[in-house]
């Protein structure tokens, strides 16, 4: 009698589908991309790419909304807190994935068990570049002034703790050299002074550089990656440049929810995203930025953020980076 009872039970059990199964996914209300950041940046604007057509494939409305504050920490941390339902994402970057809790030791979560990679929807590396009129015509020709002349040669940064801080940091452990830091409370004012001739190199990421090297304002000596960028087929790899190995710098920017969602769920909401990047509108806007499209699997982006926080880790602790 009790195997029967069991049977039955499991068999009742089976016929009413428990909330957060993927049959109720969505469900009626609205899912949140919560960008940590104010409005106009990459984040958000890679969010705001994607949302309609996300939409569309889901069949409910997907909002973008901007939670700002204390370097993405706030808005972060609101989303893995949320329930693990998948209607409320983050759009993720370097900054909340692996720098912020490299950084930070009240991170309100832990960076592998307490979220749930999606996808990784676009990269752009790093491109070191000088003004248009600087006498520094190639990274060999930067490396050996830096050398000679240990310190004197700025270059500046958004502020410390800054992903382009950072890659400052790690350049200068890889290539055994020292510069002048100078930070900035932002990437425009630190722009805006290397174009015045106040500054003479900066680590940018290449989405906001590559407009300005095509209007010839600014000129790149290698870019950050394992192969040329198509935006700039003409400037080289730093492999290319200088024969080191291990600097590809890539910023990434991608779906992550809280720990514990439904694979069913997770799988829904790539596949919606997946479907957002073929759309021409996008793709277009995409190449404008001088980024590239991926759309990675889960496991493919939990291994990228998993080797971005081991890096990250390693040069905040070996470069002693503090912040208040």
């Amino acid at each position: 009698m009790r195997k029967i009872f069991v049977a039955g039970f499991a068999a009742i059990v089976a016929l009413f589908p428990a909330q957060g199964w993927p049959q109720n996914f969505p469900s009626q209300q609205p899912i949140r991309i919560i960008v940590p950041f104010a409005a106009g940046g990459n984040v958000d604007v890679t969010a705001r790419a994607v949302a309609t057509d996300m939409s569309a494939s889901l069949g409910q409305t997907v909002v973008v909304e901007n939670r700002p504050g204390a370097g993405g920490m706030i808005g972060a941390g609101f989303v893995m807190g949320a329930k693990p339902d998948g209607h409320t994402l983050l759009m993720g970057s370097n900054s909340t994935l692996s720098v912020g809790p490299s950084l930070y030791k009240n991170w309100p979560y832990d960076p592998i068990k307490g979220i749930t990679p999606i996808t990784n929807i676009q990269f752009v590396p790093f491109v070191l570049v000088v003004r248009a009129e600087s006498d520094i015509r190639s990274v060999t020709d930067l490396l050996q002034r830096a050398k000679a002349r240990p310190g004197e040669i700025t270059q500046a940064h958004a502020g410390i703790g800054s992903s382009n801080h950072l890659v400052s940091e790690f350049f200068q452990m890889l290539t055994g050299t020292k510069f002048l830091l100078v930070p900035y409370k932002g990437g425009a004012p630190a722009m805006n002074d290397l174009l015045a001739g106040q500054v003479q190199t900066y680590f940018d990421q290449a989405s906001t550089s590559v407009p300005q090297i095509k209007a010839g304002t600014i000129r790149a000596l290698a870019v950050a990656a394992a192969q040329r960028m198509p935006a700039l087929p003409d400037v080289p790899t730093f492999k290319e440049a200088l024969g080191i190995d291990g600097f590809e710098i890539l910023n990434v920017t991608g779906l992550v929810g809280p720990a514990g969602m439904d694979p069913a769920v997770v799988s829904k909401i790539r596949a919606a995203t997946v479907k957002a990047l073929d759309n021409a509108s996008v793709k277009q806007l995409f190449e404008t930025l001088g980024v590239q499209v991926q759309g990675s699997t889960p496991e493919q982006f939990a291994d990228f953020i998993r080797e971005d926080l081991g890096r990250w880790e390693r040069v905040v602790k070996e470069a002693n980076v503090q912040v208040n």
